[in-house]
């Protein structure tokens, strides 16, 4: 992989990844498996680590999650709530133990448990009184349940004083589950009633600690069990073994497989044998977490900002099941590949019920020879679409084989060949297309038009309002209202969002409009070398490729994007009073103040949020990174800054508060 192709698909799993974070830590209702997710995030981690000048402080390696609900008071937490590294792969665990021996110098003792799937809790107690309790939110702070936490009858209100007296502060973790068993009756009750039905026992203990009412949550029967002190006062602790100890004392339910392991192997042989028992268990899991036993032996090995070095999660693979195939139906994607789409018999795959599953591309379909009617093994490995595994054989009479339509099934376009993929070479004549084109120029790294999501966008283009992305800047709150899920406050806010966003930099615009090979980092540097659209539009494949990491088919994809007639007039219109571009003017990279310093920011800003702040830097010419290192030309530190400004003094950085 080149740089420039590992810049591309950092961008696209930095897109991707902000998009589950928000539906699983926000919105609840997550789309893919957390065996998915956590593949996404480790290719990013990893290429993040290949390409070091590629991390940027608003990716997701760089936070811990998602943003707090507003429906809930937010609580700090009493120490950070970070998520596990993991993987479902022995090798993984292997570098992770060989990791810690090697940081430590001698024999480890290991901690193991099941990992619940559930929902994070903090609870803090207080002269043994129960204070507060909060949903791991962003891991620093979350939403404040703690009416809700109240009705939970494995939660002691006062901890117990018969063999330990209580802390005067204790914030402890815990798992939030829903049983099995009770699951399978909830949603029984639901149906009855004529409600959705939750899809997995995790969705359904979140959804039911995150009910406004706490009658609603005191109906079900939720279970929590606790693992972990975050902060604890006036208690000398100095292994794992005595912190279950202690919760045990405090009447604080611990799970009951807890054991312990001094190598890789007992961690494994624990692994098997719990996965063999799985279906069997009253809660859901889908791994084990190792974690040292030695709290000293933590502090050292200390932690990234998203995880702890010193536990790891072994997950388990995903689980397949057998389905029949009903329908191979092809679907039509933004930038014009056509996918087949296996839609099945719906079938239940570790709580999720699975409709269809994707194809990939011809080659695919041919190499598997899957055909409607078939029976089939899918694998719910993460992707929205699940995945066909393989074709199962069988003495029935097959249909014909599965070929792609000759023709787009969005817009009737003759399709095109293009290595594995077929191709709808229509661009935005095409609905489909045109639907996907359009929530992509209002996603937040381009234009950020709140509210203009996939539904909306496929919407506007079905019902004929928008046609060209100009027509975008020209509805009306009389336009929208009659549509389907829409209402006058609806109508009005998308509206002004639009408007909002007609003013936009460079760069956020350059990304919008989709240029083949270009994302979030190329468009900002292409607006930093050219300094206007105009300038940029004329380039030549030369003058592209003098723009850093900017390559040969990069430079022809640009140039080709350029020089089609329908995208310079689809430009021409979005520039005639519609969207008013911030440039820094032609040959603005010579210009630029701040060419060639590298900046961090830390802490709290009260002018700026740190990305505006960065952006700021960056549209001067500077370069703003995550990490502090010899090559940093500034720290600039607000309210709250820690290690980062720390390393600075370090390393004699230039340290600026937020006025110099």
């Amino acid at each position: 992989m080149t740089e420039e192709e590992a810049r591309k698909r950092i961008e696209e799993l930095r897109d991707e990844i902000r998009h589950h974070d928000y539906l699983y830590y926000v919105e609840n209702r997550p789309e893919i498996s957390d065996e998915r997710y956590d593949e996404l995030f480790r290719e990013l981690e990893e290429l993040e680590e290949e390409y070091p000048e590629l991390v940027r402080e608003d990716s997701p390696t760089q936070r811990v999650g998602g943003e707090p609900l507003d429906e809930f008071p937010t609580v700090e937490h009493a120490a950070p709530m970070l998520s596990l590294a993991s993987d479902k792969e022995p090798e993984g665990l292997e570098r992770f133990d060989e990791r810690l021996r090697e940081l430590l110098d001698r024999e480890v003792r290991y901690v193991l448990e099941p990992k619940l799937d559930g929902l994070s809790l903090e609870i803090v107690y207080e002269d043994g009184v129960l204070d507060r309790a909060a949903t791991r939110g962003d891991g620093r702070r979350g939403e404040g349940v703690t009416e809700n936490v109240k009705t939970i009858a494995a939660v002691p209100l006062r901890l117990r004083t018969d063999d330990r007296d209580p802390p005067p502060f204790l914030s402890v973790r815990g798992e939030v589950v829903l049983p099995v068993q009770e699951f399978e009756q909830l949603n029984e009750r639901l149906m009855e009633e004529g409600k959705e039905p939750f899809a997995n026992p995790r969705n359904a203990a979140a959804g039911s600690l995150r009910q406004l009412d706490p009658r609603i949550t005191a109906s079900r029967p939720l279970d929590i069990y606790f693992y972990d002190i975050l902060e604890v006062r006036s208690e000398e602790l100095t292994t794992q073994e005595e912190v279950l100890e202690a919760l045990r004392d405090w009447g604080l339910k611990i799970n009951e497989l807890v054991t312990t392991a001094d190598s890789i192997d007992e961690i494994l042989h624990y692994h098997a044998e719990l996965g063999e028992r799985r279906d069997d268990l009253p809660y859901e899991i889908d791994g084990v977490v190792a974690k040292l036993d030695d709290l000293e032996d933590r502090r050292r090995a200390g932690a990234t900002s998203r995880h702890p070095r010193w536990a790891f999660a072994y997950k388990y693979p995903p689980r397949k099941e057998v389905t029949r195939v009903l329908k191979i139906v092809p679907s039509v994607g933004r930038t014009g590949v056509v996918t087949p789409v296996a839609m099945l018999r719906p079938v239940e795959i570790g709580g999720v019920t699975v409709a269809r599953a994707t194809l990939h591309n011809r080659e695919e379909v041919e190499r598997k020879d899957i055909r409607e009617g078939d029976r089939v093994r899918i694998q719910r490995a993460g992707d929205v679409i699940p995945q066909v595994v393989e074709r199962l054989e069988s003495d029935e009479d097959r249909s014909e084989r599965f070929r792609m339509p000759g023709e787009c099934p969005s817009c009737g376009t003759e399709l095109v060949e293009r290595g594995p993929f077929t191709l709808c070479p229509n661009g935005f004549g095409c609905p489909a297309q045109k639907a996907g084109r359009l929530q992509h120029l209002g996603s937040r790294d381009a234009l950020d038009i709140e509210g203009l999501g996939e539904e909306t966008a496929r919407l506007l283009v079905s019902e004929g309002l928008v046609e060209e992305p100009a027509d975008l800047f020209d509805l009306s709150m009389e336009d929208l209202e009659p549509l389907e899920g829409f209402a006058r406050k609806s109508a009005e806010n998308l509206v002004t969002a639009i408007e909002r966003s007609s003013r936009v930099e460079l760069p956020r615009f350059l990304y919008g409009l989709g240029i083949p090979e270009v994302g979030v980092t190329v468009a900002r540097d292409l607006a930093r070398h050219f300094g206007s659209l105009e300038t940029l539009r004329e380039a030549d494949e030369e003058a592209l490729q003098e723009v850093s990491g900017v390559g040969p088919r990069m430079a022809e994809a640009i140039r080709d994007f350029f020089d089609a007639e329908e995208n310079r007039r689809i430009l021409d219109d979005l520039l005639d009073d519609r969207v008013e571009l911030i440039e820094t003017g032609p040959g603005g990279r010579e210009e630029s103040p701040l060419e060639g310093l590298t900046f961090v920011f830390t802490g709290s800003l009260e002018r700026w949020t740190r990305r505006e702040a960065r952006e700021l830097v960056e549209a001067a010419g500077a370069r703003a990174t995550s990490s502090v290192s010899g090559e940093t030309d500034f720290v600039v530190a607000g309210e709250g800054a820690g290690s980062k400004l720390e390393r600075g003094r370090e390393l004699g950085v230039e340290l600026l508060d937020e006025e110099a």
